[in-house]
């Protein structure tokens, strides 16, 4: 059996970086804050529209909306999972209804976590648009999904996984590449 092996493929520094230029993308494809709001996916991508939205308060000056989504609900596999699923909260304080959403995720993998927030959106209200950023997207789509802003590219394999590290202190912020020693495909 083969030593499973781990890769940074982004450390503090280069998480920062990469937020950082996906925000100015955002601002720069939606000509400013004031139509955006910013929705984080439970888990992951929560920290991250937090950090978006400091940074867009730190460039434009606007206190963008900001909640997230718990998608748990709306996963189409629920009924073949074999356990019981753990809801988690859902808070969006404010009306999406013309509003343009930043949907923020850390990894985009199938795109079923995706349709499933896309879904959870639209029992909130009619936005103007959706618009998704990811931290990584590790290809391998079973949806017709792609993402509007992405950090990194990064290929895998259906044998490896991608582990976005966002609990706690900024500076130990880190986005690992795992590699499975069993052969078993992890999302």
């Amino acid at each position: 059996m083969k030593k499973a092996g781990k890769k940074v493929i982004l450390d503090a520094k280069g998480m920062e970086r990469v937020l950082s230029r996906l925000t100015h993308e955002i601002l720069e494809k939606n000509k400013g804050a004031e139509e955006i709001v910013l929705v984080g996916i439970m888990t992951g991508g929560v920290p991250l529209s937090k950090f978006i939205r400091e940074k867009v308060l730190a460039i434009e000056g606007v206190e963008v909306p900001a909640g997230y989504v718990d998608i748990t609900l709306y996963r189409d596999d629920l009924s073949r999972a074999g356990y019981q699923p753990r809801l988690k909260r859902t808070e969006i304080p404010f009306s999406i209804d013309e509003k343009k959403v930043i949907l923020v995720d850390d990894v985009l993998f199938t795109g079923r976590t995706i349709r499933a927030a896309m879904d959870a959106l639209i029992d909130f209200g009619r936005p103007k648009n959706i618009q998704l950023a990811v931290l990584v997207d590790r290809g391998h789509r079973e949806l017709p999904i792609r993402a509007d802003y992405v950090g990194r590219n990064v290929p895998t394999s259906r044998n490896e996984t991608v582990d976005v590290m966002v609990q706690g202190n900024r500076a130990e912020w880190k986005v690992l590449l795992n590699e499975s020693t069993t052969g078993r495909v992890k999302p």
